[in-house]
């Protein structure tokens, strides 16, 4: 009885540990997985390395990446940081208007009280 109260702080450590350090690095290793799946051809990606670039062709390991036009590198798909969604035209219902201008009611009020 007293091996077992012996060995009980070291089972303690070792569960927080899993709890705090090894469990949070699954969760983000899946993710980045996650991420890498969703390049799909037309993506804009950043790869690990800095480079910004889009997807021109994938298969299940490797990724080709144009970074200008006419220059393409093949990496791993685990090269890639993350996808960049792509952007909302300024058109859209919902976006802010950049000038006050674009802020005021195109009717005019008129006054019924006079």
């Amino acid at each position: 009885m007293e091996s077992l109260a012996a060995l009980l702080p070291f089972l303690l450590i070792g569960a927080v540990f899993y709890l705090l350090m090894i469990r949070p690095a699954q969760r983000r290793q899946r993710e980045a997985q996650a991420v890498q799946r969703s390049a799909d051809i037309g993506a804009q990606v950043v790869l690990t390395s800095g480079i910004y670039g889009r997807v021109v062709t994938t298969t299940d390991e490797d990724v080709e990446v144009e970074i200008a036009p006419g220059t393409q590198i093949k990496v791993v798909r685990q090269a890639i940081l993350r996808v960049i969604p792509e952007a909302i035209p300024d058109s859209a219902p919902g976006t802010i208007p950049d000038t006050p201008e674009s802020l005021t009611d195109p009717t005019p009020e008129t006054d019924t009280d006079r």
